[in-house]
This record gives structure tokens, C-alpha cells and sequence, in this order.
């Protein structure tokens, strides 16, 4: 495969900064930290490393709130380490993708702070959304829109002691930024200039089919096309000038586009927009092999039209973790059904999530691993006085967050805070017997879950860059076929299955049953 077309079948590592190691020991992981643990990174044998924001925030949101995009936030470390970064793991063969809020940015930044500033129909207000409000005496919200965390019941709509009302289809510190107005273009890329040229070989986008609004603002309507603010047509030219930026230093984008339409989904896929985008229907489909199937079918025939590659991913910082969902009543995940103590079998969510590694790692295309993911983290009950994530409050305390699947990384079983760093608690406690997962014990263990993820990515080359080809399968059953005669066969039902015939067995998630019968919740790569 040609160097350019590395991201087509990439296996890329998304890390949290802030849980991922804690390189100074204040209990916030740092630059330092990721620094520290490249060998680790390249043992794995990831091709590249996705880092969520990183910018100076005041972190509001995770980070989803940025202040300056040409600025490290001080508890992560500097600029000069983040150069430092790209370029050490560009050494060790490892890219670096960075992360875009194109939607909004904090009530901080430069912009917003002028724009409360300079008042109603001011210049400055015009890169954001500020209307005056409805009703007799302005005091009702400008529309009825939504906000975009599921569960949450306030308003998108914050009133100024002025009088305007200013958007933000997420926290009231993420006010919407204008995309109508040019200078919120010219911005956006001039800041993709700006970590290209310091090495960076992507970028990912957040949120990205939210950024442009109808400019009347209207109401919601029961079943509105166009919608007025979810892909819109607008915004693919935004994203066809964001293309021309990325084709000067070959770099790629991956969107983060949430879209049920698969016809419009394609459309930020073509050549001359985004490179990839992410595959939300897979990461959220339940341990059911009719359904797995179905989106695996649906996903590789929505992206054949337009010939990008399909991504593959099992969890990430927003979602609950795959131990812990595929050991529940539910395997699937729906933001709207979250809720405190949902109890789950760990045991049969590990064996699941092994044979989930397998089959996500031997389907064409690229491959997303979320930190702690290859380690087989839970899900962590994290106590209410301690909850961190606006998702939880702006529910009104009845959706626990994210801040579950973001806990700090366990490194060293017997280390303080089990390694994520030397001195201060971590700012997410660890629960309980986390130090279990720690890497140094999962290292040396050839059965652990560390294990199989490195021998997997070590061995995932053996499929080769070809399609897929479905076999005959018992019900439940999933096997398919891929370059070189390579096959993978995963067993969702409740029996033993058969496998196929096959000249050796490259590698299993677990044992097969003593009549060499592939066990349930168990998947296999096969030689044929």
C-alpha cells in the first residue's frame, strides 16, 4: 500500500490525555506522561495516535470547550512538548491526529469574551448566534431546538443581562459559532495549517454535521427537511475547502457524523471531502450476529459508492465501555437509555469483547482502539460527588456521564494509583481492584487481554487489503473470508460451532472446546 494511503487500514489508538499517564504527578495525565510511554504505544503496534482536545480549556467539557486552538492547556504541558511529541512518535513509526470542535468553542475564547463585550448588533457578535429573545418583553428563547446531550432538558438558548439570547446546542460555556460568516472559515483553516506544518498527519473532526444553521434560525419542525441545524447541504463546502488544506501537507480527516440516511453519510466520503468517518452503527450494535452482520453489510456498502474505507470501533471516551455493555441484558448502547446500576456479567462481557477484538481487527478498513480498551477495562461506578462530565448535570443527575469509561489507565499493579502517576490521587478515582488491569501484570501474561490485542495487530496484516466474502454459517455464526485465503469466525450462539477447514489456526480469543468445536462468545483467524 502506497505511504499516503497508510489511514485506509490503520490500526489508531485514541487517547485521552487526561487519564492516560500522569507524567508530572499533579493527577492529570499530560504530554509528559504519552511521552513516557511510546515504547509502550509502539509495542502495541498502532499505526497512529488520536488525541482529544489538548487546547488551552477550561474544561467545561472534557476539553470540548477550547479556548485558544494554537495553545496547549498548561495541565497537559506545553507546545514545544507537543511538537516534541509528534515528532518522537513519528520516530518510533507512529502519526499523530489531532482533534477540531468546529461547532463551538469555549465562553472564553478571544471572540466570545469581545463579543459579549461590544453588545446587541455588534461585528463581534455576528461570528456566533445572538438573537433577541420571543415573547412580550424578549424573555423566551429565540427557537425550540434541542440541546445535543440526550436526556438533557435545558435550554440551547442563554439570555444575556442585555438582552440577546446567544446559542449552544451543547453547555452554555460552547456557544455556536456562525460557519455563514467567512472569518469563522478562514479561522478554521488557518488553524489546519497550523498543526499540519508541526507534523500532524490528521485530523478529527467533532460534531461534524452540526456546524451549519439555517440562518432564519426557525423552529423544530416534527420531521424537518432539511433539518436546521443537523447536514445541512452548506456544509460540504466547507468541508471541500477544509480538503484542499489537508491535500497540501497528504493529510487525512476522519468526521465524527452521526447520520441514520446512509446516501447522505456517503456524501462527506467523496474524494474531494473527508478521507474516513466514524462507523457509529457498529460501535453501537448489540453481541447479536444477525444485527453485526446487518452492520457490517450496511457499513462497507455505504462507503463502496464513493471508495473510502469503513472504520471500525468498539467504544471511545463517550460511550461505555465493551466489557462492561456486552456483559448486560442489552449489548447495544443509546445515550438515552444509560442509567445508574445496571448490572453486568464481566466475565462473560471479557470473553465477549476478545471475540468483539478479533472480528473488528479482520474486517477491511481502519481500526479504532480507545485507550484501556486493550486492556479490558469496565465501565467504573464513579461516586456522584465525584462525577466530573455536563452530561450528568444537565440531566438533572439521572444519566451517570462518561466519566465511567475515562478513568486513569492502570500501569503498575503495585505503584501508587496502580502507576498513572507518582504522587497526587488521580482526578477520576480508580476503583477498587483496578491495579488487576495494570500493564505490567497483563505484559507477562499470555492469556491476558494485552496480550491478545498486541498479537492481534502484530498478525492483523495476514487479511491482506481485499474485500469480504460471507461463508456458510450455522445460525449465529459469523465467518467470512478474506485476501490470501485468511478467514475469520466468530460463534454468538449458545453451542459449539464447527469450523471450517482450515491448514492452521492463527489465532483464537480462547481455548476451543476438547472437540475442537469453537465455544460460544469465541472467535478464531483461520488459514485456509
Amino acid at each position: 500500500m502506497a505511504q499516503q494511503d497508510w489511514w485506509r487500514s490503520a490500526v489508531i489508538y485514541q487517547v485521552y490525555v487526561r487519564s492516560f499517564a500522569d507524567g508530572d504527578g499533579d493527577g492529570t495525565g499530560d504530554l509528559a506522561g504519552v511521552r513516557a510511554r511510546l515504547p509502550y504505544l509502539a509495542e502495541l503496534g498502532v499505526d497512529a495516535l488520536w488525541f482529544n482536545p489538548w487546547y488551552l480549556s477550561p474544561m467545561k467539557d472534557g476539553g470540548y470547550d477550547v479556548a485558544d486552538y494554537r495553545a496547549i492547556d498548561p495541565a497537559f504541558g506545553t507546545l514545544a512538548e507537543a511538537e516534541k511529541l509528534i515528532a518522537e512518535a513519528r520516530e518510533s513509526g507512529i502519526r499523530t491526529i489531532v482533534d477540531i470542535v468546529p461547532n463551538h468553542v469555549s465562553d472564553q475564547h478571544p471572540w466570545f469574551q469581545a463579543a459579549l463585550k461590544a453588545g446587541p448588533g455588534s461585528p463581534e457578535r455576528e461570528l456566533f448566534h445572538f438573537r433577541p429573545g420571543r415573547g412580550a418583553h424578549g424573555e423566551l428563547p429565540p427557537n425550540d431546538w434541542p440541546s445535543q446531550f440526550v436526556g438533557s432538558t435545558e435550554p440551547v438558548w442563554t439570555r444575556l443581562p442585555d438582552g440577546d439570547w446567544y446559542l449552544h446546542l451543547f453547555t452554555p460555556e460552547q456557544p455556536d459559532l456562525n460557519w455563514a460568516h467567512p472569518a469563522v472559515r478562514q479561522e478554521h483553516e488557518d488553524i489546519l495549517r497550523f498543526w499540519f506544518e508541526r507534523g500532524v498527519a490528521g485530523v478529527r473532526i467533532d460534531s461534524a454535521a452540526l456546524l451549519a444553521k439555517d440562518p432564519e434560525l426557525p423552529d423544530l419542525a416534527t420531521d424537518p427537511h432539511p433539518h436546521p441545524f443537523v447536514d445541512r447541504d452548506e456544509l460540504h463546502d466547507i468541508y471541500r475547502s477544509w480538503r484542499a488544506v489537508a491535500d497540501e501537507y497528504d493529510g487525512v480527516f476522519v468526521g465524527e457524523v452521526w447520520l441514520p440516511d446512509t446516501e447522505r453519510f456517503a456524501r462527506y466520503l467523496r474524494p474531494d471531502e473527508l478521507h474516513t468517518a466514524f462507523n457509529f452503527s457498529f460501535l453501537s450494535c448489540p453481541w447479536d450476529a444477525e444485527r453485526l452482520r446487518t452492520s457490517i453489510d450496511t457499513t462497507l456498502a455505504e462507503h463502496a459508492p464513493v471508495g473510502a474505507p469503513a472504520t471500525w470501533v468498539l467504544c471511545n471516551h463517550d460511550v461505555t465501555r465493551t466489557v462492561t455493555r456486552y456483559g448486560r441484558t442489552d449489548t447495544g448502547f443509546d445515550f438515552a437509555t444509560k442509567a445508574f446500576s445496571t448490572p453486568s456479567d464481566l466475565a462473560l462481557g471479557t470473553r465477549r469483547a476478545r471475540a468483539a477484538a478479533l472480528l473488528s481487527l479482520a474486517l477491511p478498513g481502519a481500526v479504532y482502539v480507545y485507550q484501556g480498551e486493550e486492556l479490558g477495562l469496565p465501565e467504573a461506578d464513579i461516586p456522584r460527588d465525584r462525577i466530573e462530565d455536563p452530561m450528568h448535570f444537565r440531566s438533572g443527575g439521572t444519566d451517570p456521564g462518561r466519566d465511567g469509561c475515562r478513568v486513569p489507565l492502570p500501569w503498575t499493579a503495585e505503584a501508587p494509583h496502580a502507576g498513572f502517576g507518582p504522587h497526587e490521587e488521580p482526578w477520576l478515582p480508580q476503583p477498587v481492584g483496578w491495579a488487576s488491569y495494570a500493564v505490567d501484570r497483563q505484559a507477562v501474561d499470555p492469556g491476558s487481554m494485552l496480550s491478545l490485542y498486541r498479537e492481534a495487530i502484530r498478525t492483523r496484516p495476514v487479511f491482506g487489503d481485499g474485500p469480504l466474502t460471507w461463508l456458510p454459517a450455522a445460525a449465529g455464526v459469523l465467518a467470512f473470508a478474506r485476501a490470501g485465503g485468511v478467514l475469520c469466525v466468530v460463534n454468538l450462539a449458545e453451542t459449539p460451532a464447527d469450523l471450517p477447514a482450515h491448514s492452521e489456526l492463527i489465532l483464537a480469543s480462547g481455548p476451543l472446546d476438547p472437540t475442537g468445536r469453537l465455544p460460544k462468545d469465541t472467535a478464531v483467524w483461520l488459514r485456509s
